[in-house]
């Protein structure tokens, strides 16, 4: 970049800098240390984003003691140290600023922890991951404003293209989890990745095996929250990645054919539908939720002769397979849980729309949903998909006709958290029997006559049901009882006698 470029950036970085910075830059003065600010900062500033609320420093001495006395001066909290890396992290005002000194990493091949050495300015920027998170920008006085770019990182920013500072393979075999960063960069900033970089890329991919899964996970879900996720996950699928982050994903893609039938592909369907979620929700379970709800079609696919494909119970096997996917996420059990529960019921309300809705069906999908139901129809909603506009017009009329027939259904019955309200203390107290099977049983068949419109869901209605359908649960039982104790007194009298 010439002088000019430099100055101009220069002044707009002064004129548009929040006084945050002035202020950091004024403090490293007086402490007489040089203090930059660097990273993905730097990078979203030289692309007009909106600035996160993360921001990484370079501190050229020790970052530690510079965070202690930077936390006294701006009354924050202290700062959260990590003294094996060098590193601080002071909380302030919504912001998270994360100070660290000036170093040179070195890697063991079976760990991407480094050991690290105190090191310049340009040994820092030379650590980082892509050419487009290796600028800095000064922060002192005297050099404010004064951007520092040793491996054209504007030049790639320009190009939209990732980049590895050093050598690509040194680079992903060093920290493997680069190898994720580079795909969710890819996505969330929509960039390719350089030739070599992705090459390099591809035949490192096993080095992810000494990644943790929770840093695999954070990840994943950091990719997922793009504006368009497909990006960053057909790449994973493209370089191999998908295969060892999550197989059952790249399992869906292909097509087979038999004579004239043949099916969509399924990761391509799968792709559209996360992409679809994307301008629905933000909610990171919903958007796993569409990159999971079709995952056991490859197991459950057959094709009859008179029919073609059919992929029978894929919600259901599907659904225990994101169980144990979501333990192997590490994810937490809420979450996981949801995720199961989407999967199983993400086909209930496309097969309401495909056939005359009664009020019965309806009942069920809202009482099985539960909560949930509004981020069931938004995945339901998401997973309609079609090359041909005119179905997808059809489908979409037909699945706005059944919210709105969800809808007067909950008003009218007062479905939302439901049970019978009849309890299962009244019950045993009408019956006359202690508490076990029977109780859910003939609580079960109060709230199945409910859910198939033979009462209505009023306390009143329902009692006078369990009046008249008690003595099918409960006259066996009796009667067993009788004849037992008959059978008892009997025998008691034959020994007194």
């Amino acid at each position: 970049m010439n002088e000019r470029h430099d100055n101009d950036t220069k002044a707009i970085f002064a004129r548009s800098h929040s006084r945050l910075l002035a202020r950091l830059g004024e403090f490293a003065d007086e402490q007489g240390i040089a203090l930059y600010v660097v990273g993905g900062y730097v990078r979203d500033f030289l692309l007009g984003r909106t600035a996160k609320n993360e921001m990484d420093f370079a501190v050229l001495g020790d970052a530690v003691e510079f965070a202690k006395r930077l936390s006294e001066h701006l009354r924050a909290r202290q700062p959260v140290i990590f003294a094996r890396f060098g590193t601080a992290m002071i909380p302030y005002r919504g912001r998270r600023l994360d100070f660290v000194s000036a170093r040179a990493e070195s890697y063991r091949s079976d760990s991407r922890k480094p050991k690290v050495i105190p090191a310049g300015l340009e040994a820092d920027l030379t650590r980082r991951d892509f050419t487009v998170n290796a600028m800095a920008v000064a922060l002192n006085r005297e050099r404010f404003g004064q951007i520092v770019d040793l491996f054209d990182g504007r030049r790639d920013l320009a190009a939209k293209i990732l980049r590895t500072p050093l050598d690509p393979e040194r680079t992903f075999s060093e920290d493997p989890l680069r190898i994720l960063r580079a795909i969710r960069f890819a996505a969330q900033l929509e960039f390719g990745i350089e030739l070599e970089t992705r090459h390099a890329l591809e035949r490192m991919v096993e080095r992810l095996s000494i990644i943790s899964q929770e840093r695999i996970t954070e990840e994943l879900l950091k990719l997922l929250s793009a504006r368009q996720p497909s990006i960053g996950l057909r790449l994973m699928y493209l370089t191999g990645v998908m295969d060892v982050v999550l197989p059952e994903i790249s399992r869906l893609a292909g097509v087979d054919q038999v004579g004239p039938h043949h099916h969509k592909d399924v990761f391509e369907h799968t792709l559209l539908v996360v992409d679809q979620i994307a301008r629905l929700t933000d909610d990171p379970v919903l958007r796993l939720a569409a990159l999971l709800h079709d995952v056991a079609k490859p197991r459950t696919k057959r094709f009859a002769q008179d029919t073609g494909w059919t992929f029978h119970g894929h919600e259901d096997l599907g659904a225990r397979m994101t169980k144990s996917i979501g333990k192997r996420m590490r994810l937490p059990e809420e979450a996981t849980a949801k995720l199961g529960k989407m999967v199983a019921l993400h086909m209930r309300p496309i097969n309401l729309t495909r056939e005359e809705v009664t009020d019965s069906g309806v009942r069920r999908l809202i009482v099985d949903a539960g909560d949930d139901l509004t981020d069931l129809l938004t995945l339901c909603r998401a997973d309609i998909t079609s090359a041909k506009p005119n179905k997808v017009k059809r489908y979409l009329a037909q699945f706005d006709a059944l919210r709105a027939r969800l809808d007067e259904v909950i008003a009218k019955d007062n479905l939302r958290a439901f049970q019978s309200p009849v309890r299962g203390e009244e019950i045993m107290a009408e019956c006359n029997i202690p508490p076990g099977p029977t109780v859910g049983k003939i609580k079960k068949a109060l709230e199945e006559a409910i859910l198939d419109g033979r009462v209505p869901n009023e306390h009143d209605a329902v009692f006078e049901l369990l009046q008249q359908i008690k003595l099918q649960f409960i006259e066996p039982e009796t009667s067993h009882e009788i004849s037992t104790a008959d059978r008892g007194a009997a025998a008691g009298g034959q020994r007194t006698g």
